[in-house]
This record gives C-alpha cells, sequence and structure tokens, in this order.
C-alpha cells in the first residue's frame, strides 16, 4: 500500500502493518457478532424466515448508513474539534464492543415485553419483534459503517497522494470475516458457548480501541478537511477498452454486484442443501467459501495496481457473466454425479469450488469500482459503499419473496446471472464484434444461460420427477410430496423429512396412554405429514398443530384421503409459527406436547427444540401431570446422552422407549410420576377410534394388545442414556448437537447402537431425581 511509508512508525511494528490488523480483526469480530446475534434472536423470537431477513437486513443497513454518515459529517466532526480521526476510529470500536455486549439482554427484554402483543395476532407480533431486533443491533452495526470512512480519513491525512486506500482496508476487513465465520462456526460456540464468544469480540474490539489510544500519541492529529483530495472534483478514469467509466453508471454496478451477490447466496443454500445438507457448517462452508473467494479476489487487484495495472471493467463483466452460470449447472444432480463419481465427499467439494471463480471475479470488481470512484475520499467512498450495501440488502429479499417462490432455484439462478451479461453486451456496443476476446466470452455465456434455462434439472426438480410427485414452493422452502401408498415421502428443499410409519402415531397415542387423567388437549409442535395431528384426533381431543413451512400444511392432502375431512374438524387448529414463539405467545396448556424435530439430530438450529431452556417453557405449558413426547431418531450417541441429560435436568420423572420399528427412541418426561399401566388398561383407556388409527398401517390380522406390549418391552434404562459428564447436556447456549467438529475430529465418534439392543434386565423403568 503506498499510503504510508513503512519506515514512518517505529514501536511494535509499521503503520501499514498496524492498520491492517486493526480492521482484520475488526472484520472477524463483525462476522462472529452476525452469526452470535443471528442465533441469539431465533431463540427469543422464533426460527423463521422474517427474523433471518431482519437480521441480515438491519446489518447491512447499518454498514450503509455508517459508511454513508461517517464520510459526510463523521470526518468533518473531528477537524472541527481538532481529533484525529484514529481517535475517533477506536473510540467507534469501543462502542462497538459495549453495544454487542448489551445485545442479548436486549432481546431477552423485548421477548418478555413481546408476551403483551397478544396471542395468536402474527402481523402485530411480526411488526414489533422486527423492531426490536432493529432498534437493538442497528447501532452497532452503523458503528461498523463509520469505520471505513474513519480510517481512509486517517489515511488520507498521512498522504493525500493515495487513491487506493479503501481496496487495502476491504481486503483486511474481508480476510478476519473470512476467520471470523470458519472459527466461530467451527471452533468458538463449540468450545465458549454463544455468549463468551460474544464477549470475546467485544474484547477483541476494546484491543483495538487501546492500541489506537497508543497510536495516536505516536500519530499527532492532521486536518484533511482542506485536502485537494476531499474537496476536490473527482478525476474520472477510462479502462483500457475505451469506455468511459462515468459516476452514475460505477453506483449502478455496486448496486448490481451487491444485490446479485448476496441474492445468490440465500438461492445458493436453498440450491444445495440437498448436496451440502442441513448442519451449521453446511451453511458455514457457503458463507466461508465465498468470503475467502472475495478475499483472493481483491489480494490479486492490489498486486495488480501494486504493478500499476487494472483489469478493464468490461472484461470483468464477462467474467462474472460467465462464472455467475457455473452454480447453476452444477446444480444439476446429473451432471454432479458424473463429475464426483457418486461420492458425497467429492460432490460436496465440487459445489463450493463452482462458487469461486464467481466470488473472487467479484471481490476483484467491487474495490476496484469504489477505488476508480472515490480516488482516495472517504466521502466518496462511504457513498460507494452505500450503494453497494443497498443492494446486499435488496438481494435476500428479492430472492426468499419474489425469486425462490416463484421460479424454484434454477431459474432464480439463471435470472441473476442474466443482467450481468446483459450489461456486458450494452457496455462492449458496437466494439463487441471488434473484440474476439470478448465476443468469446458472451457466446459461451450465453450458452450458459441457454442450458441453465433449457436443459438443465435442479436437484428440486429431480424429485419431482419421483412417482406421482408434487412440488410447492413458499419463502421458507420447497416442499415435495413424493411417491404411491405407503412409499410416500417427505422432502424440504431436498432433504428426506419423514414417511408413513406406526412411529409417528405413536409418538401421541403413546403419552396419551401414559396420562394420569382423561386427556382432552394436546398440542403437535413439527406438524410434518400430519399423521400425529390426525392420530390425536383420533381421540376426539383438542389438538393444535405448529409447523414452520406454509407448504407443508398445504400438502396434507397429498397423504391422506381424508384431509379435508381432518382439516374442518371443530377440534383441531393449524398454525404456521415456530415452536418456541408459538409458546411463548399463548397462555394454554396442554395435557400432551408431541416434539418432532427435524432430522437429523445435528439439523441447524434443532438443539433449540431439545434444550434444557425450551423444556422450562414446555413446563409452564402442561396440565398437572401432563406429559412431553420427545422423539429422538438415530445419531450420535453423545448427543443422545446429552439430549437424555437435559431432559432429566428439567423433568424429575422422565421414561424412554425404543420405538415400534426397533430405532429411535420416545422419551416422556412429567412433572408427575410417570406410572406404566397395564396392556389391559390402556386398551380400555382408547377410544374405537384410536384403536383403529394405531393399526391403520399394520400388517393383516395384527393385534393392539400386540404392539403395546411390543412398546412395553422396549424400555430404555436410565444407565444405558447417560454420561457421567454433566456437560454433556444441550441448552441454548450450548447447541451440543448441533456444533461437533472438534470433538469428532479429535476422537471417535460411534454412532448410536443402543437402539437395536435390548434394556439391561432388572435395571429401572424409568429414573428419578
Amino acid at each position: 500500500m503506498n499510503a504510508i511509508p513503512a519506515n514512518s512508525q517505529k514501536g511494535f511494528g509499521p503503520l501499514n502493518i498496524r492498520i491492517f490488523l486493526f480492521f482484520f480483526i475488526s472484520g472477524f469480530c463483525g462476522l462472529l457478532y452476525q452469526i452470535v446475534w443471528l442465533r441469539m434472536a431465533y431463540i427469543s423470537f422464533g426460527v423463521i424466515t422474517p427474523v433471518l431477513s431482519v437480521v441480515l437486513s438491519v446489518f447491512m443497513l447499518g454498514l450503509a448508513l455508517g459508511s454513508f454518515m461517517g464520510g459526510q459529517w463523521i470526518i468533518r466532526l473531528g477537524n472541527r474539534f481538532k481529533v484525529s480521526a484514529l481517535a475517533l476510529y477506536g473510540a467507534t470500536e469501543f462502542l462497538i464492543g459495549m453495544e454487542a455486549l448489551g445485545v442479548p439482554k436486549s432481546f431477552a427484554w423485548g421477548e418478555k415485553l413481546l408476551l403483551a402483543t397478544g396471542e395468536m395476532n402474527s402481523l402485530k407480533y411480526l411488526f414489533f419483534s422486527d423492531l426490536i431486533i432493529t432498534l437493538t443491533i442497528l447501532p452497532c452495526c452503523v458503528l461498523m459503517g463509520v469505520t471505513y470512512p474513519l480510517m481512509m480519513s486517517f489515511l488520507e491525512g498521512r498522504d493525500a497522494s493515495s487513491t487506493k486506500c479503501f481496496s487495502y482496508l476491504y481486503l483486511a476487513n474481508v480476510s478476519g470475516a473470512v476467520g471470523g465465520s470458519f472459527i466461530t462456526a467451527f471452533v468458538l460456540i463449540e468450545r465458549f458457548g454463544l455468549n463468551q464468544s460474544l464477549q470475546l469480540a467485544a474484547s477483541l474490539n476494546f484491543l483495538i480501541s487501546i492500541l489506537c489510544v497508543w497510536t495516536c500519541f505516536r500519530s499527532p492529529y492532521k486536518s484533511v478537511f482542506n485536502n485537494t483530495c476531499l474537496t476536490g472534483d473527482p478525476q474520472r478514469t477510462t479502462g483500457k477498452d475505451g469506455a468511459l467509466l462515468r459516476p452514475v453508471f460505477i453506483y449502478y454496478l455496486l448496486f448490481l454486484t451487491g444485490f446479485i451477490s448476496m441474492a445468490m447466496e440465500v438461492v445458493w443454500v436453498r440450491a444445495f442443501t440437498p448436496v451440502l445438507k442441513t448442519t451449521i457448517y453446511s451453511f458455514a462452508s457457503i458463507l466461508t467459501v465465498y468470503l475467502l473467494a472475495t478475499c483472493a479476489g481483491t489480494f490479486i487487484y492490489r498486486g495488480d495496481i501494486n504493478h500499476r495495472r487494472s483489469r478493464p471493467t468490461g472484461l470483468l463483466l464477462l467474467l462474472l457473466s460467465v462464472f455467475s452460470f457455473l452454480p447453476v449447472v452444477m446444480n444439476d444432480p446429473r451432471i454432479m454425479n458424473i463429475i464426483s463419481g457418486h461420492r458425497h465427499g467429492a460432490d460436496v467439494l465440487m459445489v463450493l469450488l463452482s462458487l469461486i471463480p464467481f466470488c473472487s471475479a467479484l471481490g476483484y470488481f467491487t474495490p476496484q469500482l469504489i477505488d476508480q470512484l472515490s480516488l482516495g475520499k472517504p466521502e466518496e467512498a462511504g457513498k460507494a459503499y452505500a450503494v453497494n450495501i443497498a443492494g446486499c440488502i435488496a438481494g435476500p429479499l428479492a430472492a426468499s419473496y419474489i425469486l425462490l417462490p416463484h421460479e424454484g432455484v434454477r431459474l432464480s439462478l439463471a435470472s441473476l446471472a442474466a443482467p450481468f451479461l446483459l450489461t456486458a453486451v450494452l457496455y462492449y456496443r458496437g466494439l463487441l464484434l471488434k473484440n474476439l476476446k470478448a465476443a468469446a466470452l458472451v457466446s459461451l455465456a450465453a450458452v450458459l444461460c441457454a442450458v441453465s434455462v433449457f436443459e438443465n434439472v435442479s436437484y428440486e426438480e429431480s424429485l419431482a420427477r419421483l412417482a406421482g410427485s408434487v412440488i410447492r414452493r413458499d419463502y421458507a422452502a420447497t416442499v415435495v410430496c413424493a411417491g404411491k401408498g405407503m412409499k410416500k415421502s417427505l422432502f424440504v428443499n431436498g432433504i428426506a423429512i419423514t414417511s408413513l410409519t406406526t412411529i409417528t402415531k405413536m409418538m401421541v397415542h403413546w403419552p396419551l396412554l401414559f396420562s394420569p387423567r382423561v386427556p382432552r388437549t394436546a398440542l403437535v409442535i413439527c406438524f410434518g405429514m400430519g399423521t400425529t395431528y390426525r392420530s390425536a384426533l383420533s381421540w376426539n381431543i383438542k389438538t393444535t398443530a405448529v409447523e414452520l413451512v406454509p407448504s407443508i400444511k398445504e400438502a396434507f392432502g397429498y397423504y391422506f384421503d381424508d384431509a379435508s375431512k381432518v382439516l374442518h374438524n371443530p377440534k383441531g387448529a393449524i398454525f404456521i409459527d415456530d415452536g418456541r414463539r408459538f409458546l411463548n405467545r399463548t397462555g394454554a396448556t396442554y395435557d400432551v406436547i408431541v416434539i418432532d424435530p427435524p432430522p437429523p439430530v445435528e439439523a441447524a438450529a434443532s438443539s433449540l427444540l431439545y434444550s434444557e431452556q425450551f423444556y422450562a417453557l414446555i413446563k409452564k405449558h402442561l396440565n398437572q401431570g401432563g406429559i412431553l413426547q420427545q422423539w429422538f431418531p438415530r445419531g450420535e450417541k453423545k448427543i443422545l446422552q446429552a439430549a437424555a441429560r437435559s431432559l432429566y435436568n428439567a423433568f424429575p420423572y422422565v421414561r424412554a422407549n425404543r420405538s415400534c420399528e426397533g430405532w429411535g427412541v420416545h422419551f416422556l418426561a412429567s412433572m408427575s410420576p410417570l406410572k406404566a399401566p397395564s396392556v389391559g388398561e390402556m386398551l380400555a383407556k382408547m377410544p374405537l377410534s384410536a384403536r383403529k388409527d394405531m393399526m391403520e398401517w399394520s400388517r393383516k390380522n395384527a393385534r393392539p394388545d400386540e404392539l403395546l406390549k411390543k412398546m412395553l418391552s422396549r424400555e430404555v434404562a436410565a444407565r444405558e442414556l447417560f454420561n457421567d459428564d454433566q456437560t454433556i447436556r444441550i441448552t441454548d447456549d450450548r447447541p451440543y448437537n448441533e456444533y461437533y467438529f472438534l470433538r469428532r475430529l479429535f476422537s471417535a465418534y460411534p454412532l448410536d447402537h443402543l437402539l437395536k439392543g435390548r434394556s439391561a434386565e432388572g435395571s429401572s423403568p424409568y429414573f428419578k431425581k
């Protein structure tokens, strides 16, 4: 970087390296905050798309406002009071740390405040929850945005001839963001939990603040108010292809790149879920690759300008046109299988590699545009960066609520890639035929576009080709119903969720049979195919179901011929909501609450349905003698132990039974003793309609007493489920089941084989505190 002579400062290192480290750490903290805040927002306000959208949008909005405000008036404020821009930067980092530490308390306060907004008024709740999230994190995000123009002001004061300092800071910030996204997801949360990770980031902000104060003593105040670089007319540049880069065109390109890149990131997550699966690490991998490739592109750009060269704008547009279609092509499972040879690790690698060329070109193009427009001026850089972030805000909203619900992943990706191709063609106009390289790239992009639109088949479309399948899309997910007869299955974003099985019937029949009184109410969290909900209504009791994805409720008729009758049952009600959020907003209590978390047990955000804090909420909604049924499918043995420990810590009485099919565990938990009735007592308690429902899918001539005897014989003893290590448990702060990278990296993790065997003879049938 030519902004500061390498030998301009003594001490613990050259000043330019020190500033690079400041922005590197700041970028690290910024991504850590985003990941942790999103998780905390899920805990307080529900695991729903609006919460995700508002956290990401407010994060980007704050950066845009801060960047604009910092360039417009904060720098003038420093000059007025003769305060170094570096000192203002240090104060900003200190305030970021202080604001970040207050987010958990603000979210908790907001969660309690929203209980007074009414029980089922979704629009009112959504408005006020979004408002609370915005008011909580926006100030901190604005402060993050201010850091760019503040540091650019300081660098300009050191060397007014510098015109490329934005890209230097951008490289440092994105490099830190790479580390923040990877280390937070793969190390920090598993090792330290959410709150301690947040405290670590705040401590790093405080460290930057202290170092800035120390540096200010070594770098006296210099005014930049009168520098020609700040007050003069901006110099207009032309690309090597001869096209004039007007400010309006640069602003358009900055908005376009921000819009398309962030919209594509949203679509990538849904498009590649069948390959990457639904774990936290899948999403973290996409984010890390995105940032790492962006960092690489910026690094190449910095190398080019050090050699006094840069890539032409037209060429970069054409490269983006070609590269943006690569993920579309790789979304075809036929092509992926040929390349990867049906090996899961290979297809994951190919998916991630397909993102690198586009993100690298973007990492080169964005800082180049801002450098060309700003020429080192903090005001111009602030406005330019704000325009780019404005595109980043609009992109995810358009992808989530317009493109994906109406076009699906394949056409959404093609629609987002096409504007680069169109802009490149218009940019060259008559010069295109004279430039063989440009013409070749346009032709290649056009071919990829045609293949993407007319020949490609996405993962969701390949599922939709299964026998008798139906595909539905909404803002939350793509739902595919497939199969015939007893082979029907439910897929959400390409992941198999459930099938027709008696296990899902027993999820509600089993706890109702253990109820010490005649049951009158039941709550089913996670509707799925609707089997459990339908079985609960066979008891002729008031039944409520909660489901996160709107299209899943609409798919109910695909699986059951009597769906219309069930849906119109006056004793039933289905709500599209998050389970925790629903319980926080209702005062109703139930005799039985049934939870069937989405598979696998490591699924992102699933720990919020296994945690001790969630069970504490459940207890408030159980009647006297009420029973919770928690389903646990196959999984890592330690996760099973953690789930059992969390239940035991929350409830004094817990029983566990393997399912009627021999895999998975039905946990029953209550605040009252769980006395096992005899088979005769169970049969006497069941209405005739409930018996018929329970045996609906059993073999011919099978008797209900045989099924109940089988279930009673499959009790699992406490000592088979527990681990003496009290730290192996699931809490909101330590989502043990979701974060497993370190423990599996450094130790063997055998899958749970206990579920296939019988419980130890003579063991206690249930465990009590």
